[in-house]
């Protein structure tokens, strides 16, 4: 799979100076952490969940949260199980490349369990979803991930490769001052002894919006709720270095949906290249409550983090989109990592619109270069605008 592979090799080659590699679930963990883009969420309930899953890939989503946590009642968690690996198995049996699959479970034991009975098909996931990770919560389903792993069934269908864990930190203790110092130094505590196994971070910013009785306007960011943005600070502070020591932290959940494809879809099959469709379709992401999350997901990469976390089919083009590094970011990243400037200075872009400095900007033009491997390049000429009417323009 690769991002913006669900569009044309010819439409692709239109876009991208550097075009978006190619993975799958064998490749290495660093790439694939980049890689997770807008994770999907959807509800281990769901009765067409194979179909959901194929058809999603066809829209571009390269990876997927089954849940049977919060997103479904306690009463409908056996049938939830069930209805997983019931789905999977189908799934198993088809000729669809799935994107990479995690399950979010809600207690340890869970994970042995499902990884038992889906038998072969446990080869279709890449990892499980660990819910409200504290080191005294988190530790104990990091081990069952690893019993799971050893079973010889289950290692078999792997081929070798490991199932990866994506902690979610949500827990009150984190959210509470008191508490968050302490939990913080337990949770890297835990993640760092376990990391080779810990894919990517992710974060619970509903439950803490909840520990205060908040919730986030589709006109306010996570970042203009205050008690919300010093954790994600202090989050990132503490597991975000780019010293070699920090991890892969994705950005929040954008909770409002009222965008429809299907409005603008035609317009942009008929003529993908019309003039006006820029602005036209700028016009239609605002109108559409998507403004908010435009301006979420460029404060997500301002503050360190990585991918999102999505509810909804709307959210992933606009995520990817915005995700691609621009001509102009990239020609900075590449001209501050030449080996002829190892030893430091100062240098004027090749844009000529402000000053790269080797030995400050050094961890950021490597950041951007590894997105660069999985998001691709613009060309120079191309915007986000451009790149998102591409993906929404398949049918």
């Amino acid at each position: 799979m690769r991002h913006f592979g669900h569009i044309s090799p010819a439409a692709r080659a239109g876009l991208f100076h550097q075009e978006p590699c190619a993975f799958d679930s064998h490749s290495p963990a660093g790439v694939l952490a980049a890689a997770l883009g807008a994770t999907l969420y959807s509800p281990a309930t769901r009765p067409t969940l194979a179909d959901d899953i194929c058809k999603q890939v066809g829209r571009g989503v390269v990876s997927m949260v089954l849940c049977l946590e919060d997103s479904i009642g306690d009463a409908d968690v056996p049938f939830g199980e069930e209805n997983l690996v019931r789905q999977l198995t189908d799934l198993a049996g088809r000729d669809c490349e799935p994107p990479l699959l995690f399950v979010r479970v809600r207690e340890p034991e869970q994970i042995p369990d499902l990884a038992r009975r889906l038998g072969p098909a446990v080869r279709l996931l890449s990892g499980f979803v660990l819910p409200k990770f504290t080191e005294k919560r988190g530790t104990p389903f990091l081990e069952a991930l690893a019993t799971a792993e050893a079973e010889p069934a289950t290692a078999d269908a792997l081929a070798g490769r490991p199932l990866y864990a994506m902690p979610v930190l949500e827990s009150p203790e984190l959210l509470h001052l008191e508490t968050r110092a302490d939990t913080l130094a337990g949770i890297a505590r835990s993640v760092t002894a376990h990391r080779d196994r810990v894919l990517a971070l992710r974060l619970g910013v509903t439950d803490f919006c909840s520990a205060y009785g908040l919730r986030r306007s589709p006109d306010m960011t996570a970042y203009d709720v205050q008690i919300v943005a010093h954790v994600i600070a202090d989050v990132v502070n503490v597991l975000g270095r780019a010293d070699g020591s920090g991890f892969t932290i994705t950005g929040p959940v954008w909770e409002y949906f009222r965008l429809q494809e299907r409005m603008f879809k035609p317009m942009l099959r008929r003529s993908p290249f019309l003039e006006g469709r820029a602005e036209a379709l700028r016009t239609a992401l605002i109108e559409h409550d998507l403004d908010g999350l435009l301006r979420e997901i460029e404060l997500d990469r301002a503050n360190g983090l990585l991918g999102k976390t999505c509810i909804h089919p709307s959210h992933v083009q606009p995520v990817h989109a915005l995700s691609v590094v621009s001509h102009e970011e990239y020609s900075d990243a590449r001209d501050i990592l030449r080996p002829e400037r190892d030893g430091g200075g100062v240098m004027r872009s090749a844009y000529t619109n402000k000053m790269n400095e080797v030995k400050p900007h050094r961890a950021w033009a490597e950041r951007t270069l590894r997105r660069a491997e999985v998001f691709g390049v613009a060309k120079a000429d191309v915007g986000f605008v451009e790149l998102l009417a591409a993906g929404l323009a398949v049918p």
